[in-house]
């Protein structure tokens, strides 16, 4: 690894955060990262400069119109994009819930649909309930728990002529597992079918290459990622293009603003753009012109990925001296995302416990319902310790100290 792409200076970046400044070590941001600076910033001048409905008449409709080509240019450069396929939306879930019942009208009894124990629910339900509408049937890829592994084999159980579409999780937003995405998306298209890949968790923390992923269909969120709460959707247009989801018949049939149902929230894409250029000036290649963004936010997640894989390590060393600690986070390939239970203990107790003190490790199943319940762990699931850029050994030492304590209390 080059220099360069070493050169990660966590203090330079946390100043950058003013919700940090309260003195919580965070290790939340599976469910929502921190906000820097340049993106609160962005937000704001959207806000402040005139602002209108799109369009090249006025200074508040050219306004629009450029932040929502500079957003889709943005977020097509960070996962390796068309931004004439990007689709804006309220939220993944949201986005899952349009295209469903937009795919669903191509469904016919007897076809069927493949989801998985791994995923977050916002990648099962919506597929579930518009194959129940269509007639269509659904069948399971399981995962192990032992291991927390789901394989392409696991997928390739459960295709057949049938199968019209396969939604698969690119890391789970649980245990971190990544699966074999590129493998199943080969074994998906042999079958003749589409994949829907939920890749909010899996965009946080690896560079996404939706070409070499072999997605149809890719969702992520911006907040997973240090930008604004809504979600994005990324597909070939040409995918895009014989699809006609239910819309008002004023609105425009161009792609993908066909897909885009009413006014789109022009302050949070501004910020998300920011977002995007945030994580590209923290690989060591910083803004220079001469390096493209796409190129940048390579160098960018290099260091990102080795700086929390180094925490990461630093996290399981420490639990590994706790024989009251079950780590349900296994997988060989997955994300600096620790699923942790406690012999004796309530997870729920030990997050009110370290909240106290001012660290933040949630509980809960987080939406990941399926996967909770294959763990043997209820639909309480336990406690999530996830890592993000800004997170330091330091908080990696509080968090260890107040699990010995709370263990020891």
């Amino acid at each position: 690894m080059t220099d360069e792409t070493t050169m990660y200076d966590i203090a330079a970046i946390r100043a950058q955060f003013p919700a940090l400044a309260a003195g919580t070590a965070h290790f939340d941001g599976p469910g929502g990262t921190q906000t820097p600076l340049p993106v609160i910033e962005a937000v704001t001048n959207a806000l402040v400069q005139p602002l209108s409905n799109r369009g090249d008449g006025t200074p508040g409709e050219r306004n629009a119109d450029t932040i929502v080509t500079e957003a889709r240019q943005a977020m097509a450069d960070l996962l390796g994009a068309d931004p004439s396929g990007i689709v804006f939306g309220r939220s993944a879930t949201q986005l899952a819930y349009d295209f469903s019942r937009t795919l669903a009208k191509t469904w016919s009894p007897g076809d069927e649909v493949v989801v998985t124990r791994l995923d977050h629910d916002s990648n099962i339900r919506p597929w579930i309930q518009a194959a129940a509408q269509a007639g269509a049937t659904v069948r399971w890829a399981d995962f192990d728990p032992a291991t927390g592994e789901l394989t392409p084999d696991d997928i390739r159980a459960v295709l057949s002529d049938r199968t019209r579409l396969v939604a698969v999780t690119a890391a789970s937003n649980l245990i971190g597992t990544r699966p074999a995405i590129a493998e199943i998306s080969r074994l998906v298209h042999q079958a003749g079918a589409l994949l829907y890949v939920d890749g909010v968790h899996y965009t946080a923390h690896t560079l996404v290459d939706i070409e070499r992923l072999g997605s149809d269909f890719f969702a992520c969120s911006p907040y997973k990622f240090l930008g604004p709460h809504l979600g994005v959707l990324a597909a070939r247009p040409a995918l895009l293009e014989p699809l006609q989801p239910d819309k008002l018949l004023p609105s425009t049939n161009a792609v993908p603003e066909r897909f885009e149902l009413g006014t789109l929230p022009y302050e949070f894409l501004a910020g998300t753009r920011a977002a995007v250029d945030f994580l590209a000036g923290l690989g060591g290649l910083g803004a220079n012109a001469e390096r493209g963004r796409r190129e940048r936010l390579a160098s960018a997640f290099a260091a990102i990925e080795e700086h929390e894989d180094t925490l990461r390590a630093q996290i399981e060393k420490g639990l590994s001296a706790f024989e009251q600690i079950t780590i349900h986070s296994r997988a060989a390939e997955r994300t600096p995302t620790l699923l942790l239970t406690f012999d004796g203990h309530s997870t729920t107790d030990a997050y009110r416990y370290l909240a106290e003190r001012g660290v933040h490790a949630p509980s809960g199943s987080f939406y990941a319902l399926e996967a909770s319940r294959r763990l043997d762990l209820g639909d309480t699931g336990g406690l999530r310790v996830g890592l993000a850029p800004y997170n330091d050994a330091d908080d990696v030492e509080r968090l260890l100290a107040g699990l010995a304590d709370f263990l020891n209390s």
